[in-house]
């Protein structure tokens, strides 16, 4: 049978408080590739915390479709006018330069992404293919008619991608670093699998912490305190000061997630003595078809010891991944160093579409090269493989 076809009313929101955060995350349950990073509560808490705001350089231009038949929602997409290009995770500052050097703008542009979360997963919510269409086309339509450089939508699934190159965008591939739970049944049954070389730097780097007098604690979003928030945003800050950097984030974020999104939280904190000097957040979703995911977020600390990093930020996370069945660890951008943990390459996509045809062609002709490039780099890092044979 034809599917009906009509018009939607489309919505181009300054908040996602302008948006029914039921109805957003119905829909944002009904997709194949859901992430906590898309739950209204995550977006409402980068907007209300100021973290991501026009002052920030992430004007919020939420886009949606209402069905006009139910008054329901029926497509949405986290939409931002960006001023700069920090926090994306796919970069594009050699096309900003280009644009630069050529006497050219190029912010503002347009971006359809959730703010400093590398996170593959759905980027256009839609109740059905021929919403996701219509909703692409809007996204296109929009950047065509806005005074813009360019749309790029960043770690979107293969079906919105190929729904988005569908209408003109450019296809952009990079790389991350996931660990698989094979079923483990405990962290020294993984390390089995692992070559004896791998196997014996993990043990050695868990054994310096130990031997550190370090001990761990696991606080669930559920049990944090205030306390532990305020230390986790202190260690936070302590890390973007050291790589002379601004935070993204503010303690307000952290609370608020806390608060309205307890269930998918997990901090570890590291403690000498009784008196906390490190932790890491991550962030998790059960799943039960595949079992669910865990994403590794933010690290800091206040006090250096040797290999604490890797304790706090993996061993103890993919120790929780085992105990709770959680299937992925997403180790977050880069970093070839997870590979010799038990973490594998895995290719991510993002869409690009420039509205200067010449730097569009360019652009093109570099990612071509570029998509050879990350192909053979990803052969060679498989060739690699921490694994036993």
């Amino acid at each position: 049978m034809n599917q009906q076809r009509f018009d939607y009313r489309t919505g181009i929101l300054a908040s996602p408080s302008e948006v029914d955060p039921a109805e957003w995350n119905a829909l944002l349950a009904q997709q194949a590739q859901p992430t906590p990073f898309l739950r209204h509560e995550f977006l409402s808490a980068l907007h209300t915390s100021r973290s991501a705001v026009d002052e920030t350089g992430w004007g919020t231009q939420f886009v949606t479709l209402t069905d006009p038949r139910t008054g329901r929602l029926a497509a949405a997409a986290p939409v931002y006018l960006k001023g700069h290009s920090y926090g994306e995770y796919v970069f594009d500052w050699a096309w900003a330069d280009a644009y630069k050097r050529n006497g050219l703008d190029y912010y503002p542009k347009l971006l359809c992404a959730v703010p400093f979360t590398p996170v593959q997963g759905n980027r256009l919510l839609s109740v059905d293919a021929h919403a996701l269409r219509h909703l692409a086309a809007t996204l296109m339509a929009f950047a065509e008619q806005a005074d813009v450089s360019s749309l790029h939508v960043l770690f979107p699934t293969a079906t919105e991608a190929e729904t988005l190159t569908g209408l003109g965008m450019m296809q952009r591939e990079g790389v991350q670093f996931h660990w698989l739970n094979n079923g483990y049944r405990d962290f020294e049954e993984f390390l089995a699998t692992l070559e004896q070389k791998k196997r014996k730097n993990i043990r050695a780097e868990r054994r310096k912490v130990r031997e550190a007098g370090i001990t761990m604690r696991r606080v669930r979003g559920e049990d944090a305190t205030d306390a532990d928030w305020r230390f986790f945003s202190k260690c936070y800050r302590q890390t973007y000061r050291e790589h002379f950097s601004s935070p993204y984030l503010n303690l307000e974020f952290f609370r608020t997630i806390g608060a309205t999104m307890p269930e998918n939280l997990l901090l570890v904190i590291a403690e000498y003595d009784g008196k906390p000097i490190a932790s890491s957040l991550v962030v998790y979703q059960r799943d039960e078809k595949t079992g669910g995911t865990l994403y590794g977020r933010y690290w800091g600390a206040l006090e250096h010891v040797p290999c604490l990093h890797f304790e706090t930020a993996y061993y103890q996370p993919l120790e929780f991944c085992i105990e709770e069945k959680l299937a992925v660890f997403e180790g977050g951008a880069q970093g070839e160093h997870k590979m010799a943990r038990g973490f594998l390459p895995t290719v991510t996509r993002s869409t690009h579409w420039l509205a200067h045809p010449a730097f569009s062609d360019a652009v093109a002709r570099f990612l071509d090269n570029e998509t050879n490039s990350i192909h053979a780099y990803v052969d060679e890092l498989r060739d690699h493989n921490p694994f036993k044979s």
